[in-house]
């Protein structure tokens, strides 16, 4: 069972930046295909970027070349750089496996001036 913890969420002003952790309780981690998904109110959780074990990366549209997905399998973490972020990027991110397995508590992001 991987137990996965987010950090590093906040408010921040349209066109900031704001960098998210994800530690993941096992050392098996380095074996999962790793993402960070959001949901914003009254909208569905969705997956918004991701990582193999290779590094290989995904990312939706809305985020390309402003996100930025890494991983550290040594330290079992993952994080998210955000860069120009938008009012639209305002949810609760969370990292899991893809596909997901039990969800963590996440941590609010509000792009708000």
């Amino acid at each position: 069972q991987v137990q996965l913890v987010e950090s590093g969420g906040g408010l921040v002003q349209p066109g900031g930046s704001l960098r998210l952790s994800c530690a993941a309780s096992t050392s098996i981690f380095r074996f999962y295909v790793m993402g960070w998904y959001r949901q914003a109110p009254g909208n569905q959780r969705g997956l918004v970027a991701s990582i193999a074990n290779g590094d290989r990366t995904t990312y939706v549209d809305a985020v390309k070349g402003r996100f930025t997905i890494t991983r550290d399998n040594a330290k079992n973490t993952v994080t998210l750089q955000m860069n120009s972020l938008k009012p639209e990027d305002t949810a609760v991110y969370y990292c899991n496996t893809v596909p997901p397995v039990e969800w963590g508590q996440g941590t609010q992001v509000t792009v708000s001036s």
